[in-house]
């Protein structure tokens, strides 16, 4: 297979690797030049043979939308346009339609990996039609965990993105349950060793996960957390999980007060909000704020 890859950053990029060990033929575009296989998207489009794939890894709003009408312009009927950035699935649904006009599909990918994708994949979450979905396969099976995990068709189009903005949700609470319970511990003079009782449960509980592990690794590499502020940023799928949950009818009270524990976390340094920014950084390279 022969694949297009805008953008390639930390996450791009290691998409990019990550295909290219699976012997898919990856021309990759970034800004910056010491990153671009190519010089432009018109070269990126003229070097892959038709029909083509082009995945997009920009950030979500105005980037994508400018990248989709560029490409709009660039590619041919037959040819399919991937969005794998964090995009609304209200956008998906506006450039499905605007690419649909020249004949070209649409496929939206919810991705999940952060930083650790290159090495134990990534979870996706597509949406889109059948056979633009088939054209796009043998990239989904190099970029995913395993032959028969971590990948689902969703539904149609906006349907992988808005999938992956739940997941997001269920990740802002358990993240902020995790740093409430971090917080209590550390607050009273009973326990002696946080960390030590946060490794405790790795195993054999039922609040064990990857996250649980992450939280237990920045603890160990800074103790008490002092080397970061208690501030932790949102990338906008809390609240859109929370607007789509009104807008439907759903109550969401753990995912709605997680959210709005972040924008607390503005205003005042908070343990809690520093174990929030520390597993973001674990997982996903996220910036933290330095003390």
């Amino acid at each position: 297979m022969d694949i297009g890859l805008i953008g390639l950053g930390k996450m791009g990029g290691n998409m990019r690797e990550r295909l290219r060990r699976a012997g898919i033929n990856v021309v990759g575009y970034d800004r910056n030049p010491e990153l671009a296989d190519v010089s432009s998207l018109g070269a990126l489009v003229e070097a892959l043979p038709v029909p083509r794939v082009v995945w997009v890894m920009v950030p979500a709003g105005a980037p994508t939308h400018e990248t989709v009408a560029q490409l709009r312009d660039l590619l041919s009927p037959g040819d399919v346009v991937v969005d794998g950035g964090n995009s609304r699935w209200t956008d998906d649904l506006r450039h499905a339609g605007e690419l649909a006009e020249k004949g070209i599909g649409f496929v939206d990918c919810g991705v999940s990996g952060g930083v650790w994708g290159l090495e134990e994949g990534y979870a996706l979450m597509v949406g889109g039609a059948p056979d633009d979905i088939a054209k796009v396969t043998p990239a989904f099976d190099a970029l995913r965990p395993g032959p028969d995990s971590g990948y689902v068709r969703a539904g149609g189009v906006g349907a992988g993105h808005f999938s992956k903005m739940v997941h997001n949700g269920i990740e802002y609470a358990m993240m902020q349950a995790y740093a409430e319970g971090y917080e209590l511990l550390d607050k009273v003079d009973l326990v002696d060793d946080v960390t030590e009782v946060f490794a405790s449960w790795r195993e054999g509980t039922v609040v064990r996960s990857w996250l649980l592990d992450l939280m237990v690794k920045a603890l160990q590499e800074d103790p008490g957390l002092s080397r970061i502020r208690g501030y932790a940023e949102d990338s906008g799928e809390g609240r859109w999980t929370v607007e789509a949950a009104i807008d439907n009818a759903v109550p969401v009270p753990a995912i709605s007060a997680s959210l709005f524990a972040r924008f607390v976390s503005r205003q005042e340094d908070s343990p809690a909000m520093k174990a929030i920014a520390a597993m973001r950084n674990q997982f996903g390279g996220h910036a933290v704020k330095p003390e």
